[in-house]
């Protein structure tokens, strides 16, 4: 990963780097300022022991935006020769040399053989050392932090400001180590799940699926009359309006052959009552259905909490989800997580990619849930690696800020969504419901760190991975109908988007966002966001995110969010993938070199009024073309089909 790191911007001094000096030792990684709600505590006891882990650079990296333009852009002859698994993982095991170097390096400095651990993939790199020998490797100093909320405590190394609390954390490498480490762990990481939880506390997993964290959707409450009309499509979303507005008339003739799955986390769940209740009233096909649930990590549809908190995303993901794609096409729901620990996305992408578990050093301890779970009531079996096919399209509709996360840690994520890709896997990532903030309304400051009083634009994760497809939300605008353009949404949410702090422009977009800002250039500083016109900008489409009507609890409710947008444009490109399929053709893939491309202008549905106000401006606003609000647009279902039937 250390060579894919040119792919990452170092900004806002979060800062990943590799500078040789006269010094043996260089610094590695750096972060800049301590992430909201966590606090200093104390000097950590030199004499414990912790788990020192090595994420090993892999072999061709830096090339594997080559490999997946080659099968995914539509004027390569390549396109649609997708990977096996097998030949990824081939292609990206680092080199014996590798695990020499590190191996000899931690020999030579004490550590006796048997407390080195090496991966049979050769991926990391585990020393069971003290603090003080973690200390001395590192050249730094280690601290305990709080979690002010939770009360949980995580490991973190420091540089000592004398009279301070420490402020600026980092460590250092060997100049001849650098080269074969990408990071380590525990180190600058701090928790993006917090876990486990505490059993005296209210009884819910602290995770990426804990109710309002990341993103999720919003409610207005419940609905007192229903409209089935499509002139009441400004008040009320239902899969009749969605499919007007997209032209989505299809009956799937493929589905045996096809695949479509949603991604849910623990506590998060789905209720089987209330689907029933949904397709009572809007998918009458949908009777007696329910989705095929794999677990994942001991992932169950818990029934203990309940409410829109629990109930709400899974329910809005599924009912439309199914209700769009037709009883004919199954739907399998990735539930993750126990309800101890819950999970994070790598805990996911470990199930459905067995190389992911041990690439580029494997899990975090710091960030990612760890199974089996020890505590009570936690799931006793051994964590799931490889476990589950993944399915030709998977949307998700959580997300943490950029910010969140280190540079090193969202590029080795990052490069698993390009496998993924290589492999002709579909990965679709809700934008945000906070316009230019971040998830909870959080700007950045100027010393990297977030707070609702922040002045700088804070871009969410993963929809900033190149390899990944963003969705934004639109509208039926008010007193508007279906035949009328949509807007970008500007009821309870505003679509996310903005331009990455981590990630360079990728190639397929580079033209779009070069017409962007010859034509519509933004009226800020460099102060106010990434305005160096050389990263990554997100969104990549949208699709409607206000007033849905779904069935949450025994009642119908108003539901906003990107959290509605991804299901919805995951069933659109299943279907696109069931036309090619029924002719003898493969799954679209990685879709966003082919829906930059010449070829497919006029496919979406240009979004040309609103914006996506946050950080105390009016943020960006929708113009004709790309725009970091809506993106392409919105979907043009006989068009997409046409349109990717004609290529091989």
């Amino acid at each position: 990963m250390r060579s894919l790191l040119p792919f990452v911007l170092l900004a806002l001094g979060v800062l990943v780097a590799a500078e040789p000096t006269l010094s043996p030792y260089t610094l590695h990684e750096r972060r800049s300022a301590v992430p909201e709600g966590w606090a200093w505590h104390d000097k950590h006891d030199a004499d414990a022991v912790v788990p020192l882990r090595f994420a090993l650079t892999q072999n061709n990296i830096a090339d594997i935006e080559k490999h997946l333009m080659d099968i995914s852009h539509p004027d390569s002859p390549n396109y649609g020769q997708h990977w096996t698994a097998g030949k990824v993982l081939q292609t990206f095991a680092p080199n014996d040399d590798t695990v020499a170097a590190v191996r000899m390096w931690l020999l030579e400095n004490g550590v006796d053989g048997e407390r080195i651990r090496v991966t049979p993939t050769k991926g990391w790199v585990e020393a069971k050392v003290t603090v003080a020998e973690a200390e001395r490797l590192l050249q730094t100093e280690y601290h305990v932090y709080n979690h002010e909320a939770s009360g949980t405590k995580t490991l973190l190394i420091v540089v000592l400001i004398t009279g301070t609390p420490p402020a600026c954390d980092s460590y250092h490498l060997p100049a001849h180590i650098q080269p074969h480490v990408d990071f380590v762990t525990p180190t600058v990481h701090f928790d993006a799940v917090i876990a486990p939880r505490d059993t005296s506390d209210d009884g819910s997993a602290r995770t990426i699926g804990q109710p309002n964290h990341g993103v999720y959707p919003k409610t207005t409450g419940t609905v007192g009359t229903l409209f089935q009309e499509l002139e009441h499509c400004d008040q009320q979303i239902t899969p009749v309006c969605l499919r007007a507005l997209y032209g989505l008339v299809y009956s799937p003739l493929a589905a045996s052959k096809n695949s479509y799955g949603i991604v849910e986390y623990t506590p998060q769940a789905y209720v089987q009552s209330d689907l029933e209740m949904f397709a009572q009233n809007f998918s009458s096909d949908l009777a007696g259905a329910s989705p095929q649930v794999v677990s994942i990590d001991g992932g169950e549809v818990q029934t203990t909490y309940k409410g829109f908190g629990y109930n709400g995303e899974s329910n809005l993901d599924l009912q439309y989800g199914m209700s769009l794609v037709t009883a004919k096409q199954p739907v399998t729901l990735y539930q993750t997580g126990d309800m101890i620990e819950g999970a994070s996305f790598n805990n996911f992408l470990d199930a459905i990619d067995g190389s992911y578990c041990s690439f580029e050093g494997g899990d975090d301890p710091t960030q990612d849930a760890a199974y089996p779970d020890p505590n009570a009531g936690g799931y006793t079996g051994k964590e799931d690696c490889g476990t589950v096919k993944p399915a030709n399209v998977i949307s998700t509709s959580y997300g943490y800020n950029e910010a969140d996360l280190t540079p090193a840690y969202t590029a080795r994520q990052c490069a698993e969504y390009a496998k993924l890709g290589l492999m002709g896997v579909t990965v679709l990532y809700s934008s945000g419901d906070y316009g230019v903030a971040g998830n909870g309304g959080l700007c950045l400051n100027a010393d990297g760190s977030q707070s609702s009083s922040g002045t700088r634009f804070n871009p969410t994760f993963p929809g900033s991975c190149p390899y990944v497809t963003s969705v934004g939300a639109t509208q039926v605008n008010p007193n508007s109908t279906v035949l009328e353009p949509e807007g970008a949404c500007e009821q309870v949410i505003y679509s996310g988007g903005g331009f990455s702090n981590h990630f360079a422009l990728p190639a397929y977009q580079k033209a779009a966002v070069d017409s962007y800002f010859a034509n519509h250039n933004p009226p800020y500083s460099g102060a106010v966001y990434n305005n160096s016109r050389t990263s990554r900008g997100l969104p990549d489409l949208s699709a409607n995110g206000a007033n849905y009507v779904v069935a949450i609890d025994g009642a119908f409710s108003l539901v906003f969010g990107t959290s509605a947008s991804s299901p919805v444009v995951g069933a659109i490109l299943t279907l696109v993938n069931d036309a090619r399929l029924a002719v003898g053709k493969k799954p679209i893939g990685f879709v966003n070199p082919t829906i930059y491309s010449d070829a497919f202008g006029g496919a979406f549905n240009d979004i040309t009024s609103g914006g996506n106000q946050g950080c105390g401006t009016a943020g960006f606003t929708a113009v004709p073309g790309w725009d970091p609000v809506t993106g392409l647009g919105t979907p043009n279902f006989p068009q997409l089909v046409a349109k990717w039937l004609l290529l091989p």
